[in-house]
């Protein structure tokens, strides 16, 4: 547990999470909230998180940083490390890519600049969790190797860190403008003997970061020593040597900016005034006990309750404020702006928190939530589009979806809408119809194929949910051809899924990508397989249970999936964590699955199965989060489930009824009003609902409305130790359904080669079996499909469906005849979820595209390509061309060697030409297609033999270097021209 701090004698926490932890009393509303809180949960493990001092969703983020790189050290912390380097102000909570750690101070007794990390004399220190204290609002640590202790809180845009130094050592503070990124431009200007100030320009996941700080020592420094005697350009480091005889205790107050120095300096004065550290700290932790009154809750196990209100202060530490006090902030166009109107943020990981964490701010977080949306639209003003995932003024490129779109419908149907809701519809649509990430194809063919966009499955599913939302905005305000429009584009989903294996999946040239396991982590999908994505279809429960067969073989199907083996092949994905079979809780698309049983009228399956992953995937421990904790996501999905519902489809304003964990709790709404949850008989076995009353009434259905929880009330839940009826009856059930306007999902070749030699048999078909399916051959006229045909020729096959009156779009597919003289030999493997079509891919007349993930390419992992063609008899060659491709970022590497050989007798070979070697260790920074050519002088012979070598262990400049990481070859195609 972690200590409540009124007063900061030297306090040591005795082990976190010992087994002899006295137990904290049940929660009543006079108890001090932030007693619960303990922010070392998801420190290790993947989780991601950092302990430091925060405000509620602060800009300033001032806390220790231990790991200077590497997945694991997104934050800047991770709890297995013993050492740290220093305290920056700026980190995120629960990222998967790294950023932020700017502005590092580190006190220490000696004037050293580096950091230590390589085993030299350094400004590093050793410390232990024993001396390690974190409270919300505050942080405190004992830094060994140099006997002083740190203490950090902070305001929203500003901090104090005290230093307490041994008595008669040196008092030195090491600034740090280098630490961690790559920095663009840095500055250290000193304005006197105790202000400085100064700027440090990055480039991480964010291109283009810009920090402004300004800087106020408690005591006039005596000296400073620059590193490199510079005080700007990249490499801009500073020891600040104070009098030691002037005491052993000093402050350091920090004010930061995105705007400008005086920006920084104004939030200081203006958020720290005069106050003391500790008013400082107390202020601080006030704010955060006023945001946990906002969900209180009884439980007689202090673990629920640490478990519990870590989450919602996970949940509350971003987006974070980006907004100087004045109003100024720095725009997606890296211009600065003012609005005084409300407040902007950013840090807005959106494919993530769409799902639970801000259906969560529209119950406890309204004002904030309009706050968000206004920031939304002033980003659409200021980039052109909203953000996906923004960070710091910065379009990321992260992440899948628009999903500020079904953030803004959410709070729009909620009746949240202090915004200018006609120009946030109009953003919504504007998001919808760009032709990027794969939106083109979506717009044509009503799905992306695999060969035209990399996760193309995934997109699909997400980008028909997002329309969805907007279909919804566009009924409640009268948009009517919006609606239909939107409603269509909605059904897309049915577009990838497969009747045979009723999975969805990725279409390649019009067919199934093939071969196909639903374990398998491919291109196809966002971190995740077939099993993580094949049931996101939130919009339409009803229309994916109509394809799948029934309320009956969906219930098979869920139950298949948290029974199946917990492994994945293919790809190793660190994301997929959390297993319950090929449930991945440790990943966000997985969050909704266990409430789908509710939808079958099965919800005592559902009470199980969220019973289990609260107690199982969340632990009161460093690694007790299963996976990145993703800006709140995953403590937003504890917050809902713990409560006993879950929000499942944003926009449609129900929240599917899970089984409670807690024993009682009460939101304060900001209304006024109060909503109460009470279960009872209480006790661990105690997961299955036998009864419901909402306002003292019966309630039979298995969800509720946002409506009755906004309103005001008290739930309360009857429950015991087996299953009963409740919610089982036809009717009683949450329903999603589209009932108008209904689409007719494109026809796929079932069976059949696209590339082929002789003759194909093609077998069509659709997901609707009731649609008439029409295909034509090259430009003749379409015949109604009734049995297989055969092609034997190179044509371009185009496949329609019909029903009532409805069409389905218009796909065409060029078959190939390959030489059927010709056939190919691979001496290595390939990796399956990079086989190009299969082994004919390096023949069959296809060429890969700059994106490697679009499945256009043969990828072979540290291992050389040969490959042997058989002409099928002798020719005389006059070339011989082929293509590699080269994505260094992605360890796609060329080839250090090509050689190219002739045989007559297929035993025999002698090179055709001088054999090509690459610099292919050479750090490129764009993508690019290398094309080799080999030129053979009257060359005779029947078999052509290709050889790649490959680079192998990748180079010490590179990223994968410190991971032993290997290269991958991506082949594609060997064209041999007679």
């Amino acid at each position: 547990m972690i200590k409540y701090l009124k007063i900061i004698p030297i306090v040591l926490l005795v082990s976190l999470y010992s087994c002899n932890s006295k137990s904290l009393d049940p929660v009543t509303t006079s108890s001090p909230l932030i007693e619960y809180v303990n922010p070392f949960i998801g420190t290790g493990g993947h989780g991601h998180t950092y302990p430091g001092a925060v405000a509620p969703f602060g800009m300033m983020q001032l806390s220790p940083d231990t790991r200077l790189d590497g997945w694991d050290g997104c934050s800047g912390y991770h709890y297995s490390d013993r050492e740290i380097f220093g305290f920056s102000h700026t980190h995120l909570s629960g990222t998967g890519v790294s950023d932020y750690g700017d502005l590092l101070l580190m006190p220490t007794n000696a004037v050293l600049f580096n950091n230590g990390a390589d085993g030299k004399p350094g400004y590093k220190s050793a410390f232990s969790h024993d001396d390690e204290i974190a409270t919300p609002g505050y942080y405190e640590v004992h830094l060994k190797d140099t006997d002083i202790r740190a203490a950090l809180t902070v305001k929203e845009r500003s901090g104090i860190h005290r230093y307490d130094f041994p008595k008669g050592s040196k008092q030195i503070i090491i600034v740090d403008l280098e630490h961690r990124d790559e920095v663009l431009s840095a500055a250290i200007e000193t304005l006197s003997k105790t202000q400085i100030q100064g700027h440090r320009h990055s480039k991480a996941w964010a291109e283009q970061q810009q920090l402004f700080f300004a800087v106020e020592f408690s005591r006039p420094y005596k000296k400073v020593t620059y590193y490199k005697s510079k005080t700007s350009g990249k490499e801009v480091k500073a020891a600040f040597e104070f009098e030691a005889d002037e005491g052993t205790s000093m402050e350091v107050r920090v004010g930061i900016s995105a705007v400008n120095e005086a920006g920084a300096a104004l939030n200081l004065k203006t958020e720290l005034a005069n106050k003391s550290f500790q008013t400082v700290k107390e202020e601080t932790q006030e704010a955060w006990e006023r945001q946990l009154k906002k969900i209180v809750i009884n439980h007689p196990d202090a673990t629920v309750l640490t478990n519990f209100y870590t989450a919602m202060y996970h949940s509350m530490l971003a987006p974070n404020l980006y907004q100087d006090v004045d109003g100024n902030y720095r725009g997606m166009d890296l211009k600065i702006h003012k609005t005084t109107s409300f407040d902007y943020y950013t840090v807005f990981s959106l494919w993530d928190t769409y799902r639970a964490t801000h259906p969560l701010y529209t119950l406890i977080e309204q004002e904030r939530t309009n706050d968000f949306i206004n920031t939304f639209l002033a980003k659409y003003d200021e980039g052109g589009i909203m953000p996906i995932w923004d960070l710091s003024g910065n379009y990321t490129g992260c992440m899948i979806g628009y999903h500020a779109v079904p953030v803004i419908a959410d709070a729009y149907l909620k009746g949240i809408q202090n915004y200018d809701t006609e120009k946030a519809f109009r953003a919504m649509l504007h998001s919808a119809t760009r032709d990027k990430l794969g939106l083109a194809s979506y717009k044509k063919f009503g799905y992306i194929p695999v060969e035209e966009e990399s996760e193309s499955v995934s997109k699909t599913l997400e980008y028909a949910y997002d329309d969805w939302t907007i279909a919804q905005m566009a009924k409640a305000m009268g948009e009517d051809r919006e609606y239909q429009t939107y409603l269509q584009r909605a059904q897309y989903y049915k577009n990838v899924y497969d009747p045979k294996s009723q999975f969805m999946r990725g279409r390649f040239r019009n067919t199934w990508f093939a071969p196909f396991d639903p374990y398998e982590v491919n291109f196809n999908y966002t971190e995740a397989n077939a099993w993580q994505y094949s049931f996101y279809v939130p919009q339409d429960v009803s229309g994916m249970m109509q394809l799948m067969g029934g309320k009956r073989q969906l219930e098979a199907n869920l139950d298949k999936l948290f029974s199946a083996e917990d492994q994945t092949s293919g790809r190793h994905q660190v994301d997929i964590t959390g297993l319950i079979g090929q449930y991945a809780h440790g990943n966000e698309p997985s969050h909704h699955m266990a409430y789908l049983y509710n939808f079958v009228n099965k919800p005592h399956k559902t009470q199980a199965r969220v019973r289990q992953i609260l107690q199982e995937q969340y632990t009161n421990t460093p690694d007790g989060i299963s996976g990145n904790e993703d800006c709140g996501q995953m403590s937003a999905w504890y917050v809902f489930s713990s409560l006993g519902f879950y929000p499942v489809t944003p926009g449609a304003n129900q929240y599917i009824i899970g089984a409670p964990l807690v024993e009682k709790a009460t939101i304060y709404l900001e209304s006024g009003k109060k909503f109460s949850i009470v279960a009872a008989p209480y006790s661990e076995a105690a997961k299955y609902i036998q009864q419901v009353f909402l306002n003292g009434k019966a309630l039979q259905r298995s969800y509720l409305t946002h409506q009755e929880i906004i309103q005001g009330g008290e739930l309360r839940f009857v429950m015991g130790t087996t299953p009963s009826e409740w919610g089982t009856a036809e009717g009683t059930e949450p329903v999603t359904a589209i009932k108008e306007h209904l689409i007719v999902p494109a026809p796929f070749i079932e069976d059949g080669d696209v590339a082929f030699k002789g003759s194909t048999k093609i077998t069509l078909n659709c997901a609707d079996t009731t649609a008439i399916v029409r295909y034509r051959l090259g430009k003749g006229e379409f015949t109604v499909y009734e049995k297989p045909f055969e092609v034997s020729e190179n044509t371009i096959l185009t496949v329609v469906a019909e029903k009532d009156g409805w069409r389905s779009a218009a796909i065409k597919t060029a078959l190939y005849k390959i030489d059927p003289n010709r056939s190919i030999s691979l001496k290595n493997a390939y990796a399956n979820q990079y086989n190009a079509g299969g082994e004919n891919a390096l023949i069959d007349g296809v060429l890969g595209a700059k994106d490697f993930r679009t499945g256009t390419w043969q990828g072979y992992f540290d291992t050389d390509m040969e490959a042997i063609v058989d002409l099928g008899s002798t020719k005389n060659i006059q070339q011989v061309a082929i293509n590699f491709l080269e994505d260094q970022r992605s360890w796609i590497f060329l080839p250090t060697e090509v050689t190219c050989l002739g045989s007559k007798d297929g035993v025999t070979f002698t090179p055709l030409d001088t054999a090509i070697t690459l610099n292919s260790a050479e750090p490129h920074e764009a993508v690019s297609i290398k094309n080799v050519y080999f030129t053979p002088s009257n060359a005779a012979v029947r078999y052509v033999k290709v050889i790649a070598k490959k680079l192998g262990t990748l180079s010490q400049w590179h990223l994968g270097y410190k991971h032993q990481g290997k290269s991958w070859l991506f082949i594609d195609e060997i064209q041999i021209r007679e």
